[in-house]
């Protein structure tokens, strides 16, 4: 098929770029590598946009939450990713979690039969000179990132990325976990394993003295994302660390004493089957044997037995607000585009976003108009404005979409009300913006 754009990449951000296009009538050819010799080290299949990491998309209040706030705008943008999600969603309370296999086939079987799109498998390792989008992740292939470095004369920056463990539900001991949301929002969805102080304390100093995968020279000054802090790296940082952030007791009352107990680790549905759960906020570099005997050393798990063993690998990223023009060009090669996470958004959501509006921008370009950019005031504006230069170029690191990124409500509500301001505010904004640029859902 000729073809009208090249995306290189099948994550979700090319997938969702591939399908705004051919939406729009704009024929695509959608280049990955995976099924055609190559992969990564975080892959285990050639789906297109497998989740490597997490399964959860996170809050899916609109009301109350930045992230919810951009489900709801990418769903009023015919989002090929939030569809798909919420086809194969599984409980996790107010978040939205799904089975990714579920998740991966259904993105993989649309865009394949999409009559738009013809998804090739082979590597790209130049840039190319025609209309392109690089949606190529954190683990861009060493060639393509080396000729991105040359084409920019800046060096990527990158960070590490850990994966948490996936346990097999019916090796959990609910003699001793039970089923709770925090609060009790949304449902019973998390496994709860308690811990007391003794077994806290215990845990930690395992941590800390587990044998982790050893670095190698090139990977020794890279900086670790906040947002995805292995949990021994976080035990480092001081006893109290873990019951202030992943393991935090707060409003999880056990059933058996009554109480929060001292700290509690929380597991996650993983797939609509229920059988796989994911440890929630326990991304590792620990060497498996120590994850094995570590993790089995939590109430609960004594017989936990894994389907995944967490994980570490090297994320790359671009520094966009010194590279990137406002419409996610490459200033020194403009017919080049990019979107997803090798922007700096950190996040499914946010690079799937990123993916529509890099579509979005290239179909008005390609048919010799011009989009201007979402309001700042919206979810999606407001994380295009910052990786685009609202952000410091010189501490530039990926960053999830936030209420912080958008310009604060005029007036004084009160705190209770203040999220609801910003999406108040924002819903208003996006509609104005639609309807200003006769946007109309996908057929």
């Amino acid at each position: 098929m000729n073809f009208d754009i090249q995306i290189i990449g099948g994550g979700l951000a090319g997938s969702e770029a591939a399908w705004q296009l051919a939406e729009a009538g704009v024929r695509v050819r959608l280049s990955e590598m995976r099924g055609g010799g190559d992969t990564t080290p975080a892959h285990d299949t050639d789906r297109l946009a497998e989740m490597v990491c997490s399964n959860s998309f996170r809050s899916d209040d609109a009301e109350h939450n930045a992230v919810g706030l951009l489900h709801q705008e990418m769903r009023d943008l015919g989002s090929l990713i939030m569809r798909c999600a919420d086809q194969h969603r599984v409980p996790a309370g107010s978040a939205l979690a799904v089975d990714r296999e579920a998740f991966a086939a259904e993105v993989t079987q649309a865009v394949e039969r999409h009559p738009n799109i013809a998804v090739v498998r082979e590597r790209i390792d130049a840039l190319p000179d025609h209309p392109a989008i690089i949606a190529t992740g954190p683990l861009t292939g060493a060639g393509l990132a080396e000729a991105i470095a040359a084409e920019t004369g800046q060096d990527a920056l990158a960070f590490f990325d850990a994966i948490a463990p996936i346990v097999h539900r019916d090796s959990v001991d609910m003699d001793v976990a039970w089923m709770a949301a925090r609060w009790d929002k949304g449902g019973k969805d998390y496994i709860n394993c308690p811990l007391d102080k003794p077994q806290y304390e215990d845990f930690i100093a395992a941590l800390n003295a587990g044998e982790k995968m050893p670095f190698k020279d090139w990977e020794k000054d890279t900086p670790y994302f906040e947002g995805c802090m292995p949990i021994e790296v976080m035990a480092e940082r001081g006893p109290e660390t873990l019951r202030h952030g992943p393991m935090k007791p707060v409003g999880l009352d056990n059933p058996r004493t009554g109480r929060w107990p001292y700290a509690v680790v929380q597991l996650r549905q993983d797939n609509a089957l229920g059988t796989l759960w994911n440890m929630v906020g326990f991304q590792t570099k620990l060497k498996h044997g120590e994850q094995v005997s570590i993790f089995r050393s939590i109430p609960g798990l004594e017989n936990a037995e894994f389907a995944r063993l967490g994980g570490i690998h090297r994320n790359s990223f671009i520094n966009s607000p010194r590279l990137l023009d406002r419409e996610l060009r490459l200033k020194s090669s403009p017919n080049i585009r990019f979107a997803g996470q090798i922007t700096g958004c950190e996040g499914y959501v946010e690079s799937a976003s990123v993916g529509i509006l890099a579509a979005r921008f290239a179909a008005a370009e390609l048919r010799g108009e011009s989009m201007a950019p979402p309001p700042v005031e919206t979810a999606l504006g407001a994380l295009l404005a910052h990786i685009t230069g609202g952000a410091d170029a010189e501490t530039y690191q990926p960053m999830n979409v936030n209420f912080g990124l958008m310009p604060p409500p005029e007036g004084r509500a009160r705190k209770a009300d203040r999220k609801k301001a910003y999406t108040d505010r924002a819903r208003i904004a996006f509609a104005a913006w639609l309807d200003s640029q006769k946007v109309s859902e996908p057929a």
